[in-house]
């Protein structure tokens, strides 16, 4: 990869020689303004707004405008000339725990790579900020500005990484944007969240692609096979005004799980949207009332299961009772039968033999 900016990290008295390369790059889609006739591309082109001139590169300066609308312009070589030690150098300033950056300060994504001659002081960077979980905060001036920079290690690699940092004065406030109503979310509503959460799992990064470029990129390949694109399939209806949250969180756990191929089963917390009040002993009870009135939901559902088969067990068993008992006296029958017509048998053999004699 072309390095983007050559310097030096300050590191104390130490310097480490290092090539700034750019970690990201932009897939997203981009089209291309045509003549709608012709196809012939729309150019702009800079232009004077004072005498109407179009301006080639070699006529364009740089001006920086004054409070009072004065333009002053400023040359490549005005800035050269500043006093800025971070010109060319990752200057560190201290350190900080990686967990307390503001993500919202986060900009754009870097790698550092060891200049030639400087793996032993670029390694002893690295895992120094491996051992102590720290993040190294650094200025430097690139891209026409000083600009402020987090350097870090990366799990799994052996490379350092550094983030361009927004100014802190440059993060909007955000006064006036949360939600000014008094709200009160309630204890199932909150396990039923935490239910959907469960549900969908965790996310891995690595599999997340853009399905937006893949179906523009199909769309274009159609055209230019001169073949219908494919029709979208059927969208779920999203977005409206949610009338019983509990309900709309309800759906969406039975989704996530049909979606898993775990099945629509019924969520575990019952649906009390229409009961009153909110705390944990009342009707809107969460774990100590509607997670109690599932267990005792379930529970009465078991026990009735159990009734059913118990009951079925004892019906079988005095059908088969009564199958034995009625079976028992034939069997003494046919035995008694048995019995007699030997005894009679015998009798009439012994008789025939005394008249014989």
């Amino acid at each position: 990869m072309r390095s983007i900016w050559k310097g030096s990290i300050s590191f104390g008295l130490v310097t480490i020689p290092i090539k700034v390369v750019s970690a990201t790059e932009n897939h997203s889609v981009s089209f291309r303004q045509v003549h709608a006739v012709d196809e012939g591309r729309v150019r702009y082109r800079k232009v004077c707004e004072l005498d109407g001139e179009e301006l080639s590169g070699d006529d364009i300066a740089k001006a920086y405008q004054a409070a009072d609308g004065t333009l002053v312009q400023i040359s490549d070589a005005d800035l050269g000339a500043l006093p800025l030690p971070t010109a060319r150098t990752v200057e560190i300033l201290g350190f900080v725990p990686i967990s307390g950056v503001d993500p919202y300060q986060l900009d754009r994504s870097y790698y550092l790579a060891p200049d030639s001659g400087a793996a032993k002081p670029y390694v002893l960077l690295r895992e120094a900020l491996r051992r102590s979980g720290q993040a190294a905060v650094a200025k430097l001036a690139m891209r026409g500005r000083e600009t402020l920079a987090l350097v870090r290690t990366r799990e799994g690699e052996d490379v350092l990484g550094m983030h361009t940092l927004l100014w802190p004065d440059e993060i909007r406030p955000s006064e006036g944007l949360a939600p000014t109503e008094k709200v009160n979310v309630r204890d199932a509503e909150l396990d039923m969240a935490d239910t959907l959460m469960d549900t969908l799992g965790s996310v891995d990064m690595s599999e997340l692609r853009d399905e937006y470029r893949a179906a523009v990129e199909t769309l274009v390949n159609a055209k230019l096979e001169g073949i219908e694109p494919p029709s979208p399939g059927e969208e779920a209806e999203r977005g409206g005004r949610v009338v019983d949250l509990m309900a709309a969180l309800e759906d969406s756990v039975r989704n996530a799980r049909e979606s898993r191929g775990e099945g629509g089963g019924e969520a575990t917390v019952t649906d009390i949207s229409g009961g009153a009040g909110g705390g944990s002993g009342g009707a809107g009870g969460g774990k100590s009332g509607g997670g109690r009135a599932a267990k005792k939901t379930a529970a009465k559902k078991s026990s009735a299961g159990g009734t059913k088969s118990t009951d079925k067990k004892s019906a079988a068993k005095k059908t088969a009772s009564k199958k034995s008992t009625a079976k028992k006296p034939t069997a003494k029958k046919a035995t008694a039968k048995k019995s007699a017509s030997g005894k009679s048998t015998s009798g009439k053999t012994a008789a025939a033999r005394r008249r014989a004699s």
